[in-house]
Formats: structure tokens, C-alpha cells, sequence
């Protein structure tokens, strides 16, 4: 029968998987994540989120400044105003009415009768009118802490969206590495029963095994290639994911290895740090602070509001009621509220409860943390005990297996006995590969948790260096 080469059937295999990923790219962990913020759009949006409450922060530093406006009107009347000399007769006191009658009579005049237009039924005029608050209870530095509080809301927003998109580029990356280490397992399983098979024909020609033998030789091959194909549709699933959620057209492949490291940080170190930066936290500080603005504006309604005012005509008709009126003016004006239908106490009152409810939430968050950060060093703990705990059954399992198939040939085991051994290997080198990959969500959890995501590279460099060491003693 003819045989293909073991490094040709894995040629094939890969093709199997990779023929239409012709322009696929290869990145590591790192690269990929550089591309992830780049290319994500949830980031995208909670940037846009965070410049949207940086620019209403911005409009609220306004507020300090006056408001200036270019007003115009044009107002018909119903009819002229007109002023006549009765009744400006009637406006003087009895001096100036004896004056007026006395003039009157000197000049045979009767001037009473006089009248004149002041201003005409239609009438425009136009000024510049300006108003600066100068004191307002403290209502303009309440609204402008509570903008500021809602932009420190929206960047923590940003920041715990990257540590979520961080944890879920790593299920996704390290997913498509899982399946790619399976895939290679499964078909060193396939080699080796397709050995196995070979070598069972052969003594079956020979007459040292029964028929059985080499039927239980085929139908372990036979089951070995369904879990290979099954492994490849895994690897081909898991990659179509990894390219989606980086946005990508062409097949993102990765290049990093699945690892575990000696040891970690205590675990102090990451619970200290999770405290001090977990933007979750920070959303409720920028709460905290939204809510203390509001007591602080809603108190202000019960202090005065102090501004200055002014006009300066532009333009305005040429009548006498423009001419009797002054071109400019200033002033000083005071509103001192009395009663209002705001329900400014209550609102307090409300304020008061929110900063209340912070304070409650945010211990909570703190003792929520504390737990998460301890199961999920734990979880890092045991992948580590694990994946070197297997170092030892793993080993057995080789040499178990080669001792198998030795005795097989033998005629000494049967064929049953071999399967067992193959399958047994690639059990535990199954369960190490996943441990590896527990401990890495674990690992990129802690430190999406501690905002240490940037040295992931750190850890992984340190586990490479140290495979290294191993290999070369």
C-alpha cells in the first residue's frame, strides 16, 4: 500500500484549512491588539463619547463669560404718539401752569392748542445688549463640575470598554491557538494509527495477528480522521471569529504560542493595583462627583444672582421720543428669589440620596473586585500546577506508547492496546494545551482587571526564554 510522508499528510492537512486564505495575514498578540483599537468600532464609539462630553464641558466654561447680542425691532403702533401743549398744561404744577398762561396771553398765542408728534406709528430701532452675570449662588461652577464629571464618566467608559474588547480579543485569539495545537494533535493521532494500521495489514499477511486485530486497526484510523476534520472545522470557526472581530478582510492568523509562566506576581500586587485603576471605580468617583454638583446647584437657587447689563443704541428713528432717549446705559441688577415652583429642597434632598447611593455602590464594587481578582489568581494558579503536573504523565505516555507498539509488532500486545496508548497520549497533551490556555485568559484578565495589559508581552517573552533554558539543559 502506498504510504504519504508524516510531513506531507501535514502539508495537507493545512491546506485543507488555509486554501482559501490565500491573502491571509499572520500577527501575534500584541500586533493584534494594536490593530483591535484601531479597527474596533465600540472603541471607536466610546471615543466619539468622550469628545462629545469634552466639547459640552467646554461649552460650559462659557458661562463665566458675558452674553452680547445685536437685537433690532420694528414695532407698528396704532396710531402717532402725539403730545399736545394741554397736555403738557396738564403735566406742569400750578407755577408752571401761571408761567404757561401768562406766556400765552403776552405772545395772543393760545398754546394749549399745539400739539406735536413724538414718535410716528412705525417705528425701528436697534442696540447691543450685553449681560454678565458676576454671582449666582454658585450655580455656574455646579454646572461646570458636572460637566466635568460626565467627561471623567465618559473616559472611564473608554477605558473599561478597551479592557473588555482586550478580554475578549484574547478568547477569540487564543481560541483560534487552542484549535490550531488540537488540529496538530489530532493529526499526529492520525499518523500514528495510519502506522498502526499499516503495520497490523503486514502481520495479518504474515499470519502473526488475527483478522480482528487489523479491523480494530482501521476503525481506530477511521475515528482518529472524523476527529481531525472536526479539529480543522474548529480551527476554521475559530478563525473566521478572530477575523471579524478585528474588522479585518483578509484571514487573520495568528503566530503566538499558548504558555504558562513559573510563577506570578503576589497576589496583593494585582489586587492593589485593580483598586487604584479599575475604571469601574472611576465611573462611580465621576458620579459621586455629578451628584455633589447637583447639591451645589440646587443650593445656589437660594442665594441671589448679582449681574451687570447694558445697552448702546445702534440705530433709531428721528423723532423726538429718540431724541429724549439716551444712547447708552448701564447697570446693576439683583434677583433675589423669594418663592419658586422648582421644588429646590427636594431636589437636594434627591442630590444627597445619589451621593449616598455612590458610596454604597462603590464599597461594594471594591469587596466585588477583591473576589474577582482572587478567583481569577487562583484559576492562573492551578493552569500553572497543572500544565506542570502533566510534564510527568506525559512522559509516561510516551514511553507507554512506544513500548505498545513494540510489543504489537511483537505479536506481544494487541491492537486495542495501542490505540489506547495513542489516544492516552493525545489526552494529556489535550488537557495541558487547554490548561495553557486557561492560564492566559486568566492571566490577560488580571491584567485587563489591574490595567497592565501592556505587559503581556513581558510574561509572554519571560515564558519563551524560559522553554529555551529548558531545552538547551
Amino acid at each position: 500500500m502506498f504510504r504519504i510522508p508524516k510531513y506531507k499528510k501535514l502539508l495537507v492537512a493545512f491546506g485543507l484549512i488555509t486554501t482559501h486564505l490565500v491573502s491571509a495575514q499572520q500577527l501575534n498578540f500584541s500586533d493584534s491588539w494594536q490593530l483591535l483599537q484601531n479597527k474596533n468600532n465600540s472603541l471607536a464609539a466610546q471615543r466619539a463619547n468622550v469628545e462629545h462630553y469634552q466639547h459640552l464641558e467646554k461649552a460650559d466654561n462659557a458661562l463665566n463669560y458675558p452674553t452680547i447680542t445685536l437685537g433690532a425691532n420694528y414695532t407698528h403702533l396704532d396710531d402717532d404718539i402725539t403730545l399736545s401743549g394741554e397736555d403738557i398744561y396738564d403735566s406742569l404744577d400750578s407755577t408752571g401752569q401761571s408761567t404757561l398762561a401768562a406766556l400765552s396771553s403776552e405772545l395772543g398765542l393760545d398754546l394749549t392748542s399745539i400739539s406735536s408728534t413724538s414718535a410716528e406709528q412705525d417705528m425701528f430701532n436697534s442696540s447691543i445688549r450685553a449681560l454678565w452675570p458676576i454671582y449666582t449662588g454658585g450655580r455656574i461652577s455646579a454646572a461646570q463640575s458636572y460637566s466635568e464629571g460626565r467627561t471623567d464618566e465618559a473616559l472611564a467608559q473608554l477605558k473599561m470598554e478597551t479592557e473588555a474588547r482586550f478580554d475578549d480579543l484574547s478568547q477569540y485569539y487564543f481560541s483560534v491557538v487552542l484549535a490550531q495545537q488540537i488540529l496538530t494533535t489530532r493529526q499526529s493521532v492520525e499518523d500514528g494509527l495510519i502506522q498502526h494500521r499499516d503495520f497490523a495489514i503486514k502481520l495479518e499477511q504474515q499470519g502473526q495477528i488475527a483478522k480482528v486485530e487489523r479491523l480494530q486497526a482501521e476503525a481506530s484510523l477511521a475515528n482518529a480522521i472524523v476527529e481531525r476534520k472536526k479539529a480543522q472545522r474548529d480551527v476554521e470557526i475559530t478563525t473566521a471569529a478572530l477575523t471579524e472581530i478585528l474588522n479585518q478582510k483578509d484571514p487573520v492568523i495568528p503566530n503566538s504560542t499558548l504558555f504558562t509562566n513559573r510563577s506570578l506576581p503576589p497576589l496583593s500586587a494585582f489586587t492593589e493595583q485593580t483598586l487604584a485603576s479599575y475604571p469601574g471605580l472611576d465611573i462611580l468617583t465621576a458620579k459621586d462627583k455629578q451628584a455633589k454638583s447637583s447639591i451645589k446647584a440646587e443650593k445656589g437657587k437660594y442665594y441671589p444672582e448679582v449681574y451687570l447689563y447694558g445697552d448702546y443704541n445702534l440705530y433709531e428713528d428721528d423723532s423726538l421720543a429718540s431724541q429724549l432717549t439716551p444712547d447708552w446705559f448701564v447697570g446693576i441688577g439683583v434677583n433675589i428669589p423669594l418663592m419658586e415652583n422648582t421644588g429646590r429642597s427636594r431636589k437636594v434632598q434627591a442630590a444627597q440620596s445619589a451621593v449616598l447611593q455612590v458610596r454604597h455602590l462603590r464599597q461594594q464594587a471594591i469587596q466585588d473586585l477583591t473576589v474577582l481578582v482572587k478567583k481569577t489568581y487562583y484559576q492562573a494558579q492551578q493552569a500553572i500546577e497543572e500544565t506542570q503536573g502533566l510534564e510527568a504523565s506525559l512522559k509516561l505516555a510516551t514511553e507507554n506508547l512506544n513500548l505498545r507498539k513494540k510489543s504489537f509488532n511483537q505479536g506481544l500486545a494487541t491492537s486495542l492496546d495501542v490505540v489506547d496508548a495513542q489516544l492516552s497520549l493525545a489526552s494529556i497533551q489535550t488537557q495541558q494545551q487547554v490548561a495553557r490556555f486557561n492560564y492566559i485568559i486568566a492571566l490577560n484578565k488580571l491584567l485587563a482587571l489591574s490595567d497592565k495589559m501592556s505587559t503581556f508581552s513581558q510574561y509572554e517573552s519571560n515564558a519563551l526564554q524560559a522553554n529555551s533554558l529548558e531545552d538547551n539543559s
